[in-house]
């Protein structure tokens, strides 16, 4: 007689056993299968890429090293000894220039000589034996008519007279102040001359006319009829802040030899000085002691930035020699400028 099959009441897994509430014949879902984590994601990911990661890695490993091994090495503190072993190496290959040689460097090209001509007609009249004007005796023209010496004048006959020539008749200095060409310079340089001629730095050689005059400070303004190309005007400071013992270098021809440079310092302010005919007193002067001469006059007072303070005017010697003994004297740029119309500082 068969058996009839025994079952177990254990369920089988992933079987889920028939809810209570089933009865009506309703099929049960299976429960959702649980979502992995974020952490789970990557270490799947990292599984299936193990070897490219490992690659990657050895990679940067490799580029850390060579940047570590190339990057700058650090060095010691340089010791005292080898600053100034180095500061003096430097100095012996490339000498510093100046303060007075790059003040002068600046201003150079501004400074102009000026010459003033006047005509020779010193020949024409000379005093007789009492002491009366006369004229002067004409030019032999030679017998027959012949032709006079060069030097008795250009036309010949008995009323040939020697044509007046152009004389030199002294050397200063001036500084371009617009770069129109208005040049500033003494008005003694210029004073009684029929013709002015300015030099600049350059050689270009130029008819200078006299624009305006300022005797109460021995001034005078000048405009050149020719110019180059690329004239540049002095930059110039007022002397409001100009204290005695300043370094200054004074700019010029000096005995008509320039142009020429000498430094000093600013000995005092608010002079006076007299000329030695003792018919002009010029007042709020500039005193310094830069070496100054004839030929020095009308040249620019200059800072040591390369700033123009004042125009050189005059010098005071007690044996009333025309030489330098010590004490010079300068017109400030602020009286300067107002001559020349340009506003004050």
């Amino acid at each position: 007689m068969k058996k009839a099959p025994l079952y177990s009441r254990s369920r089988r897994p992933g079987v889920p056993e028939a809810l209570p509430d089933a009865a009506d014949g309703a099929v049960p879902e299976p429960p959702a299968a649980a979502t992995p984590g974020r952490w789970a994601r990557l270490r799947q990911a990292a599984g299936r890429h193990e070897r490219r990661l490992w690659m990657v890695a050895l990679v940067l490993l490799v580029a850390l090293g060579w940047a570590w091994r190339s990057g700058p090495a650090v060095r010691a503190p340089l010791t005292f000894e080898q600053i100034d072993h180095l500061v003096r190496q430097s100095i012996e290959e490339k000498p510093l220039t100046s303060a007075a040689a790059r003040a002068y460097g600046k201003v150079i090209p501004s400074v102009v000589r000026v010459v003033g001509y006047a005509r020779d007609d010193d020949d024409d009249e000379r005093p007789n034996a009492k002491g009366r004007k006369e004229p002067a005796p004409k030019a032999d023209t030679g017998k027959d008519g012949a032709k006079a010496p060069k030097d008795a004048g250009k036309d010949s006959g008995k009323d040939a007279a020697k044509e007046p020539e152009m004389k030199e008749r002294g050397v200063g200095t001036g500084v371009v102040i617009i770069d129109n060409g208005t040049i500033l310079t003494n008005l003694h340089v210029v004073l009684g001359a029929d013709k002015v001629k300015v030099t600049f730095h350059d050689g270009l050689e130029s008819d200078a006319r006299l624009v305006s005059v300022m005797p109460e400070h021995d001034l005078a303004v000048l405009s050149a009829r020719r110019i180059p190309d690329d004239l540049a005007a002095a930059t110039m400071r007022g002397t409001g802040d100009l204290n005695p013992g300043d370094r200054v270098l004074a700019i010029g021809f000096p005995f008509g030899i320039g142009p020429s440079a000498s430094e000093g310092v600013v000995s005092g302010l608010k002079r006076e000085f007299r000329s030695p005919e003792g018919d002009r007193l010029l007042t709020n002067l500039i005193q310094f002691d830069a070496a100054a001469n004839p030929g020095n006059s009308g040249g620019p007072l200059v800072t040591m930035e390369g700033e123009v303070v004042g125009i050189v005017t005059a010098i005071l010697n007690p044996t009333k020699q025309r030489v330098f003994v010590g004490i010079g004297f300068a017109v400030p740029i602020e009286n300067a400028a107002a001559g020349a119309g340009m506003p004050p500082f």
